[in-house]
């Protein structure tokens, strides 16, 4: 339980609440990463800008946070290939539900789509099972 920190997290879930309604309410888009991936990939006209400052910000906010701070130590529990797998596995998966954890997770549920409680109850349930084969059956 060394890593249970529930006010950083309280706080960290409020942010990322707001920013999904305010990118509702100023853009009228969903904040789902995987969708906007998909829309730099394959733009539409006049789409790309916003699409490429929203994930060029997933990159410059965690580094200059990693810049101007105390530099954490980075710490792989698993081996590099493990982790590249798991990521590959993550995107297919986002592509075939339709969306990702954000997508779903934070702006489905909200609005109280079906779908996006399906989804989210299969992210869960994967990633016990995941966690469960990992640690325990495979021992990596």
């Amino acid at each position: 339980m060394e890593n249970f920190t529930p006010v950083s997290a309280a706080i960290g879930g409020f942010l990322i609440g707001l920013s999904a309604v305010l990118f509702m309410a100023l853009n009228g888009r969903i904040a789902g990463i995987s969708g906007i991936v998909a829309g730099v990939l394959t733009p539409a006209r006049g789409d790309w800008t916003w699409r490429l400052a929203f994930i060029a910000g997933l990159f410059v906010a965690p580094f200059a946070v990693w810049l101007f701070s105390s530099k954490p130590e980075v710490i792989f529990p698993h081996p590099l290939w493990l982790t590249v797998i798991g990521g590959l596995l993550v995107g297919f998966g986002a592509r075939l539900g339709g969306g990702c954890t954000s997508g779903h997770g934070v702006c489905g549920m909200a609005r109280l789509s079906k779908r996006s409680i399906a989804a989210t109850l299969t992210f869960m349930a994967s990633a016990i099972a995941t966690v469960f084969i990992v640690n325990h059956l495979l021992g990596l």
